[in-house]
């Protein structure tokens, strides 16, 4: 699932370049969920729980950086639905469901639309060739007490299918007009958001959606793609092992950079991914009964970021771990900063700003 994944956004931005600025941030509300590995519903994502419509009804969804358009099973499922946690929503008992129009600027800005009815259609296709298709609707989505967007645009899936399983939807963290942070943003006066991901040893986790970017952080430019303006491009510019760089040329990054929230394993140039593998085993010291991991870091333009330990290894098995970096097929295709390698540390994105920052140390 996670190689569909990096061969989709590949797909997506081969061949556009980048570019970035930035400006200031500023001080604003904000709200604060619990953020849980997704293996508690059966998924291999991070969820957390929203509540939707008049009365509010608890929905257990996926946060992705890489998705735009935020969405939630159904009822009537016409096509077909895959088992999920809570009652499937059903918007004709929400005294505050509302369809959208295909006349609306919400339905002629999506990138995949249709009518049916008067009504506006959406259609979500991935790279797993997972998919949801239902109606384009606004409805009162409640993130906290006291933070109740009445009028959120969403997608009612009424046909979803592929390999869904347990969560109720997904909520867009992209840099997208329909993404929950750009939605939010009016609100809570800004259009930033952040998360620290749960891991092996830190079970909780959370994903704040607007307030003041950490001083702590250390920050590097967020850039853009015009092929695909809504991922979060950065500009990574070397790795060093036990704290030496690995020997490769600074334009072997040249292809563009991502961070997101959705893939699990880094994804690096061929010719980075080997000089890091052949550094890291050089650099391991091990013994009968203790194996001593090697630092890595990531360094940004602007951003040198460590890595915890359980951000460089993944464990497969009892008592087997492998390096959690995989390197790309064509040295031409974007790297992309997967989940792992976010662990241990607040990342957060601040969209006004166009910065990206990594805060270690925050997420207790």
């Amino acid at each position: 699932m996670d190689s569909q994944r990096v061969s989709s956004l590949h797909e997506r931005i081969r061949g556009a370049p980048s570019s970035g600025n930035g400006a200031a941030a500023q001080e604003a509300r904000e709200v604060t969920l619990p953020a849980r590995n997704g293996d508690v519903v059966g998924s291999a994502d991070y969820v957390v729980t929203v509540g939707f419509g008049t009365p509010k009804k608890d929905q257990t969804v996926i946060f992705d950086t890489g998705s735009s358009v935020s969405w939630i099973q159904c009822q009537p499922c016409v096509g077909s639905c895959y088992d999920q946690q809570e009652p499937i929503f059903d918007p004709s008992s929400s005294s505050s469901y509302r369809n959208i129009s295909c006349s609306s600027d919400a339905c002629r800005a999506l990138p995949s639309n249709g009518c049916s009815g008067g009504t506006c259609l959406y259609s979500v296709h991935y790279g797993d060739s997972s998919a949801t298709v239902g109606f384009l609707g606004t409805e009162r989505l409640t993130l906290a007490t006291g933070f109740v967007f009445p009028n959120f645009v969403f997608g009612c899936g009424e046909r979803n299918e592929g390999l869904f399983t347990g969560i109720a939807g997904l909520i867009g963290l992209s840099r997208s007009p329909f993404s929950l942070p750009t939605q939010a943003s009016q609100t809570l006066g800004s259009n930033v958001f952040a998360y620290c991901l749960p891991g092996p040893r830190r079970p909780a986790g959370k994903l704040t959606v607007g307030g003041s970017p950490s001083a702590a952080a250390a920050y590097t430019p967020m850039l853009s793609n015009a092929r695909e303006p809504t991922l979060y491009f950065l500009d990574l510019i070397g790795i060093s092992v036990g704290g030496h760089p690995i020997p490769v040329a600074p334009t072997v990054f040249q292809s563009g950079t991502i961070i997101d929230s959705g893939t699990v394993i880094t994804r690096l140039p061929p010719a980075a991914y080997s000089a890091l593998r052949t550094a890291f085993r050089r650099a391991m010291a091990h013994s009968v009964k203790n194996i001593l991991v090697p630092a890595i870091t990531l360094h940004y333009d602007g951003a040198n970021v460590p890595l915890e330990p359980t951000g460089v290894l993944l464990a497969v098995e009892e008592g087997q771990v492998c390096l959690a970096f995989a390197g790309n097929e064509e040295p031409s295709d974007v790297a992309i900063i997967g989940n792992i390698q976010q662990r241990g540390m607040e990342v957060i994105y601040d969209i006004g700003a166009k910065q990206i920052g990594f805060a270690a140390g925050t997420c207790s």
